[in-house]
């Protein structure tokens, strides 16, 4: 372990759209170093759950706000897994249903809300030996990161995945109707003013349409070995 490393921990941050394999990586890898895994879309899901739940039309954005003022977010853990809970609420599983993935995408192109939950994630990242994932982390929740990742895949690709892990939790869209939703949810993220999904300057881009998680997970690997290296030999 370098001087840095063992001084702050180095912070890892993991972007990418939709379906890319953002937190089936980022956890693994989070676990295999020792590190925190923080999964921002959850926090962003969880808001989107308690707007639906007020408004399912999400078509006031003030109070959505004042939602994502007053909520309180918790990301624990049980037994390796992680949890999220809302208000003293555990809501790991309700945040993970089609219509929460889209709300979150709706409520996270509100910049207010963003700022609200970009402060939670730079203070619960601020200590370093964390593994963060999402859409602007290493753009905007932590440009200075030691490592920053982008995974993407086409997306028929990423829509498939998505289409198996709803079939999975008994979601009745079909692949047609899955694809049309990560479009729309892609051209959502990208396209927003507040923080858009865009690849960081200096993040290493990684295609995972044709790799498996743990062929992924060992690029990874490679880089914080090499970034490792790089840091004991200053």
């Amino acid at each position: 372990m370098s001087q840095s490393e063992r001084r702050r921990g180095w912070i890892i941050a993991i972007d990418g759209p939709s379906g890319a394999g953002k937190s089936t990586v980022a956890k693994e890898i989070a676990r295999r170093l020792g590190y925190l895994y923080i999964d921002t879309g959850a926090m962003y899901r969880a808001i989107g759950l308690k707007a639906l739940q007020e408004n399912p039309r999400l078509d006031d954005p003030q109070r959505i706000i004042t939602i994502a003022r007053q909520s309180k977010l918790e990301l624990k853990s049980s037994e390796g897994h992680p949890q999220v809970w809302l208000d003293g609420a555990d809501v790991t599983e309700d945040i993970r249903v089609e219509a929460v993935s889209q709300a979150a995408s709706i409520v996270s192109s509100i910049s207010e809300v963003r700022k609200v939950l970009v402060q939670a994630q730079q203070e619960l990242g601020a200590a370093g030996s964390v593994v963060m994932e999402g859409r602007d982390i290493g753009t905007k929740v932590f440009p200075n990161a030691d490592l920053k990742i982008f995974l993407d895949a086409t997306e028929r690709t990423r829509a498939q995945r998505r289409f198996e892990e709803n079939r999975r939790r008994g979601a009745n869209l079909t692949l047609d109707q899955t694809i049309a939703e990560i479009h729309e949810r892609d051209q959502r993220d990208s396209l927003r003013s507040a923080s858009p999904l865009t690849q960081a300057k200096n993040a290493v881009y990684i295609d995972t349409s044709e790799k498996s998680i743990e062929q992924v997970i060992q690029e990874i690997l490679a880089l914080v070995q090499k970034l490792r290296a790089s840091e004991e030999n200053l």
